[in-house]
């Protein structure tokens, strides 16, 4: 371009002094000149009149009470913005002052957005936030009950961080479990989409594949500013947590931080510490529990043991030997035939007197008919008697298998197979307390399929001492085929 004066004041030159420039000359100039002294700008404004076109480029006004500039954001720029841009909103934009020749107007070239101040981030996440949740991805309803013991712990943080010591020193401290670290940034460019894509990576894991599917997973972060946090309130993020089938504990910034995965996660946690507290229980809590309620069970076993015992010894009372019950019902049932066989001869033997006696005076049909009368009436007496046997014998015979039923009920057998043993000494007697025991004394312990034999508190080299032991009350005959519980 030729070169050219201008006359510091005073009347311009006449026009035919000047240099004549071509249109795109004086346009090249003027772009040359803001470019030049406008490298690189950081511009504050409200933004309006964005447009989308299908190119993929971003145009927009940035205004202030007094003043618009024309702005874009060209297509590649556009994907790695940290602030997806809307109309109204307060931002700061930081780019290069340029030039658009066929409009004749000057414009920003946007090279990053950033939101300007507290007050419009806020903003932003407020109305996010009411999107999200008319979506329903905060309803309680789709929220998952965390495992009370998880095998595997999968957490999606920094590797390089706080956050991640603190998790793995607690579980440690509480519960040691397997856990799976997804490593991946936790602010600024490109954080968001690595947190989502940890928790989807996490929800592909096929259960026994090579890599562990976890049983739960922690996302998790230490504190922050707000600006520090917003990955955490991208709708990429929210997004992956509420769609999470593995139940998920969000352990994001400090106690006072809230973000937006907050609410789409199962449960949050006021602190990545607390996120490990709340994933495993204390082990040797845990241990105390088990060991209470062994004590509680065996107590109540043993309850139950010595109410059957006792409810046996009421039994045996009341009902007798079974095999005695069984033998007087026998010696009754032969009695009664006996009684009924001597009632039967004796009636036929006096109704033959009977009609010996009167035969004299009765004609033969009559005697016949008399015959045949007297005959019936003995065949008739014979069934009813016979009937009142037979119903005796069933009725005796229906109790004493009642009784045996009951008594089988309550029989050691049963007690041996619901998981009881039975220990027997040399002699095949019961050992009914530890004191009766000695250390080397060789035993039997009986379970409901057999019995193994045993050594009590030693090696079976050691003699076994003998124990003096009860006599059992006379006529107690053992319990018959029964056998013994106690």
């Amino acid at each position: 371009m030729a070169d050219f004066e201008h006359p510091a004041d005073g009347p311009a030159a006449p026009g035919p002094n000047l240099p004549v420039l071509t249109v795109s000359e004086i346009s090249f100039a003027i772009k040359r000149t803001l470019e030049e002294s406008f490298g690189r700008i950081r511009v504050r404004g409200e933004i309006s009149g964005l447009r989308r076109p299908s190119s993929g480029h971003i145009y927009l006004d940035l205004k202030d009470a007094d003043a618009v500039i024309a702005s874009v954001c060209w297509r590649g720029t556009a994907g790695r913005l940290s602030v997806r841009p809307e109309d109204g909103m307060e931002v700061i934009v930081t780019g290069r002052v340029t030039t658009y020749g066929p409009q004749s107007r000057y414009q920003v070239i946007i090279e990053d957005i950033e939101l300007a101040g507290e007050g419009a981030l806020l903003k932003l996440i407020e109305e996010r936030k009411k999107k999200l949740a008319a979506e329903g991805l905060f309803d309680e309803d789709r929220k998952c009950e965390l495992p009370y013991l998880p095998d595997v712990i999968g957490v999606v943080t920094s590797p390089t961080g706080a956050v991640i010591r603190d998790i793995l020193h607690r579980l440690a401290d509480r519960f040691p479990r397997h856990v799976v670290i997804w490593p991946c940034l936790v602010q600024g460019k490109g954080a968001a989409e690595q947190v989502a894509a940890g928790i989807r990576g996490f929800n592909a894991l096929k259960p026994g594949g090579k890599i562990a599917r976890p049983d739960v997973i922690i996302v998790a972060r230490g504190g922050g500013s707000l600006e520090d946090l917003m990955a955490f309130n991208e709708e990429i993020v929210v997004r992956a947590a509420a769609a999470s089938d593995i139940p998920l504990i969000s352990a994001v910034g400090h106690e006072t931080d809230v973000t937006l995965i907050d609410f789409a996660a199962d449960v949050r946690a006021p602190t990545p510490t607390a996120a490990a507290e709340m994933a495993v229980p204390v082990r040797m809590e845990l241990l105390a529990q088990v060991r209470e309620d062994g004590t509680r069970l065996n107590a109540a076993m043993t309850r139950l043991v010595s109410d059957a015992r006792e409810r046996v010894s009421q039994l045996w009372r009341v009902a007798g030997n079974p095999r005695r019950l069984v033998e007087d019902a026998a010696q009754r049932l032969d009695d009664r035939v006996e009684r009924l066989q001597q009632a039967m001869g004796a009636l036929v033997a006096e109704r033959g007197h009977r009609l010996a006696a009167a035969g004299t005076g009765i004609s033969p049909r009559a005697l016949q008919l008399t015959i045949r009368h007297g005959h019936e009436r003995v065949t008739m007496a014979a069934r009813g008697l016979a009937r009142e046997g037979r119903r005796g014998v069933e009725d005796a015979g229906r109790r004493l298998n009642e009784l045996s039923k009951l008594l089988a009920s309550y029989s050691y057998e049963n007690v041996l197979a619901r998981g009881f043993a039975v220990v027997r000494d040399a002699d095949g007697l019961p050992v009914m307390a530890a004191a009766e025991t000695r250390a080397g004394e060789a035993v039997d312990i009986a379970f409901h399929d057999g019995a193994v034999p045993a050594v009590i508190g030693g090696s079976p080299g050691i003699a076994p001492a003998k124990r003096k032991r009860a006599k059992p009350p006379a006529g107690d005959d053992g319990g018959g085929p029964q056998g013994r519980l106690l």
